[in-house]
């Protein structure tokens, strides 16, 4: 499976944002996408998570009520609406895929998410 994430960016505090992650060669009946995020001097961690074909949404409890995660399966892309961003946001962000969404052994190459005015 390969994953690629883009729509990475420079956005004011407040403002938003969505992140886009093309998944191709997938063949699993059952596959998970999740986003992580890695701030600057931090470990990496994720943020987001969803199955690829619906449910089992997982969100990291200081992005509740301001990111969501969603798919559309017409162009094989799973997604992460960002909205309210806040500086402690900025990252590089990463999606990444796994069979059951505990090993994430699948990943694309990040995308520099920056909060600031």
């Amino acid at each position: 499976v390969q994953l690629q994430a883009f729509g990475g960016g420079l956005v004011q505090p407040g403002g938003s944002l969505k992140l886009s992650c093309t998944v191709s060669g997938l063949t699993f009946s059952t596959y998970y996408i999740g986003w992580f995020w890695q701030p600057p001097g931090k470990e990496r961690e994720l943020v987001a998570a969803e199955r690829w074909s619906g449910g089992a949404t997982y969100y990291k409890e200081s992005v509740k009520g301001r990111f969501t995660i969603f798919r559309d399966s017409a162009e094989n892309t799973m997604y992460l609406q960002m909205s309210s961003l806040k500086p402690e946001d900025t990252a590089v962000y990463y999606c990444a895929g796994d069979q059951d969404g505990t090993r994430w052994s699948d990943w694309g190459r990040g995308t520099l998410v920056t909060v600031s005015s």
